[in-house]
Order: C-alpha cells, then sequence, then structure tokens
C-alpha cells in the first residue's frame, strides 16, 4: 500500500499487531519527511481536556494541525464520561478531511457507543471515520499473550515444572 498522508484514515481492529502496524507506518512517514505523532487515545483525550480547561482548546487543535498524521492508540480502552467523549469528537472533526488519522481499536464499531456515549455522536464519529479511510482488521491471538505464554513455559521448564497439558481421553473401539 502507498500512503501518501494526504487526507486518509487508517483503522486497524483486532487483537495482533496493531500498535506495531501503526508505529511501523508512522515510522515510515517520518523517512518520508512528514511529521507524526504517536499518542495512546487516553493520553491525547487528557491533553485536550487540559487545554479544554485553560480554554486553549483552539490553540491545541491547531497546534497538532501541525501534524500531517496523529496515531491514536486504543481507542477502546478509553471509556470516557461526556467531557471526554466531546473533546476527542472535536478533535477528529477538526482533522476530518484536512489531516491523517490512524486509530487502533480492540472495540468493533458496534460497540463504539462506549466511546462516545450516545448513538448520534457514535454515528457521527463512525460516519467522518470511514469515509476516506482504509479499514484492516488484523486476525489471531495477541502477541502480548503468545509472549506470555511463551515466558510461562520457560520459567516453568527452568524450575523444572511441568507445565499442566490437558489428558487425551482414551477412545473405545
Amino acid at each position: 500500500m502507498v500512503w501518501t498522508c494526504s487526507l486518509a484514515l487508517d483503522l486497524l481492529f483486532g487483537s495482533r499487531g496493531k500498535t506495531h502496524l501503526v508505529s511501523a507506518i508512522g515510522h515510515e512517514l517520518i523517512e518520508r519527511g512528514h511529521r507524526v505523532l504517536f499518542r495512546p487515545t487516553a493520553l491525547l483525550v487528557q491533553q485536550l481536556l487540559i487545554a479544554k480547561r485553560d480554554l486553549r482548546l483552539e490553540q491545541e487543535l491547531k497546534r497538532l494541525d501541525r501534524f500531517a498524521a496523529v496515531i491514536l492508540d486504543d481507542i477502546g480502552y478509553v471509556q470516557q464520561d461526556r467531557e471526554e467523549m466531546e473533546v476527542l469528537f472535536t478533535f477528529l472533526a477538526a482533522r476530518y478531511e484536512r489531516r491523517s488519522v490512524l486509530i487502533t481499536s480492540n472495540l468493533l464499531f458496534s460497540e463504539w457507543e462506549r466511546i462516545f456515549k450516545d448513538p448520534m455522536t457514535t454515528a457521527a464519529a463512525i460516519d467522518r471515520l470511514v469515509h476516506h479511510s482504509v479499514i484492516l482488521e488484523l486476525t489471531g491471538a495477541s502477541v502480548r499473550a503468545e509472549a506470555a505464554k511463551m515466558r510461562a513455559g520457560d520459567e516453568s521448564r527452568k524450575s523444572g515444572k511441568k507445565t499442566p497439558r490437558k489428558k487425551a481421553k482414551a477412545l473405545d473401539s
């Protein structure tokens, strides 16, 4: 995929490799001379809330506009209250058709009401997000879960303990 960083939006769903993939895309954009900001969604929302509280939200949105692409990691983990949802929606609406956003999520669109709190705002957010987007669904087991399982197996082998295995059922013939 050739990514030119103009009015693009990528949405990555699933449980495997989303953060790694958007990090690699962000790195490639930087290599090509674009300014990129990577933030966990919760951290960006907190930044925007502080700016709103200090009556600098418009200036903060302009500052974020200097980035050709903003990567929001793990939008699904953020369970915002109404004020948090409003600043996130404001950010997405401000970038709509103007700047690039890459978003990772473990939640399907049908579950995004947990983020945006009401059906109308959820529909408006999703409408803006999917309009010019490339949506990728990454499948498979979580890389972190697989690594933890392997570490647990290594630890038990080092300590001499056997890892529990399921007993095979005997088949009567």
